[in-house]
């Protein structure tokens, strides 16, 4: 009786010591890269471009709205609902629905929504970079963040530090990001990235920031920011890097529906790039996990152009995971509820951080993302 005693107690303790190993090699997140598509609405996630918008007067500006609505209709306004959002945004379709997880398909009863009220960039930018929507923040006014972003908290840990760095086309993300204060590399809006040594593309780069015309004061056309996040992938390794991408928003507001297509579909082809640069590169493959979704969503039918707190629909949003510890369960379904303020502890989950501990005033981890 004392052996078996003595047994049982050994196989106990060996497994109590044998678990939290088990679930350290379980876990192979090392990487996680988060681009945000400014204002792209779940409807033309989940159903391809809209029928009707195809034939909006969009502004006589940017040429022949019929030729350009034309043209659009070719590209992406063919066939089954299912058929022109794989025409639009093939990689999200072919890749990330087939090996990750989609969630806010309302055709489906899957939710996901901003919990800011507001429904515009700062707040929603925000709640999803700190886990926590503060009516403080109630404009999209380029100022610090009072909150610190899950980016930030991330940089402060050793085995992080120097290993963060945020990309936008936006120039306010050096206040949601508290660009003076956070401690890692923010390169926003027509800012030069200067913190690398000069490769013939970020040459090319940094000039076309300096001479193409500024049909924005506050952001470039998203290929500049992209590919400069690019080159600093290449040169640095960031094992938590952010992308945020605007043009998608800026289209939606100009009234340009072929303008705005085009727009998310540039921004589909960025994130294979990203995908397969890392798949490409030992830092990277087979340990990051790619993050995707928008800051807000869009009103609907003539009021597709604009969102905000008077907007409800605008708080409707997407979002989209692929990586070595998010199961392959695709388009999500009935019951599955997403906010934009789990996103932040579930990078740090994804990591093997607990930030909504840390901070928990801050949404949960999304459990079935990080694989808990």
């Amino acid at each position: 009786m004392k052996m078996l005693r003595l047994f049982s107690f050994l196989l106990v303790a060996a497994l109590s010591f044998a678990a939290p190993t088990f679930a350290q090699s379980a876990h192979k997140t090392e990487n996680v890269i988060v681009v945000m598509v400014d204002g792209m609405r779940w409807q033309e996630i989940f159903r391809g471009a809209d029928d009707t918008l195809l034939q909006s007067q969009g502004p006589a500006a940017l040429g022949d709205y019929k030729s350009l609505n034309a043209a659009a209709t070719a590209q992406f306004g063919q066939g089954t609902p299912a058929e022109r959002r794989a025409a639009l945004l093939p990689f999200l379709w072919s890749t990330v629905a087939h090996q990750g997880q989609i969630y806010g398909n309302r055709d489906l009863g899957s939710d996901s929504h901003v919990t800011n009220g507001l429904n515009f960039s700062y707040p929603g930018y925000s709640e999803t970079v700190t886990g926590v929507a503060d009516p403080r923040i109630h404009s999209n006014d380029n100022v610090p963040n009072p909150n610190q972003s899950v980016f930030a908290w991330l940089n402060q840990k050793p085995e992080f530090a120097g290993k963060v760095a945020a990309f936008g086309a936006w120039a306010a993300f050096q206040g949601i990001f508290d660009e003076k204060n956070c401690g890692f590399l923010v390169n926003a809006g027509w800012d030069p990235l200067t913190a690398i040594p000069a490769t013939p593309e970020l040459v090319l780069l940094n000039k076309l920031k300096a001479e193409t015309p500024h049909v924005w004061d506050d952001e470039p056309f998203d290929a500049l920011p992209f590919h400069t996040a690019v080159e600093y992938m290449k040169a640095k390794h960031p094992r938590v890097l952010f992308v945020g991408l605007g043009e998608t928003d800026d289209w939606a507001h100009s009234g340009s529906y072929p303008f705005y297509l085009t727009a998310a579909h540039l921004a589909d082809g960025y994130l294979r790039e990203l995908w397969d640069l890392a798949q490409s590169m030992p830092e990277y493959k087979g340990k990051t996990t790619l993050v995707v979704l928008p800051d807000h969503g869009r009103g609907e039918g003539a009021q597709w152009t604009t969102h905000g707190e008077k907007i409800a629909p605008a708080r409707e949003t997407w979002m989209g995971f692929i990586g070595p510890d998010t199961a392959a369960t695709g388009e999500q379904g009935k019951g599955t509820v997403v906010t934009e303020s789990q996103i932040a502890a579930t990078v740090a989950a994804l990591l093997g951080e607990d930030y909504h501990a840390a901070r928990p005033n801050s949404g949960e981890p999304i459990r079935a993302v990080v694989g808990q």
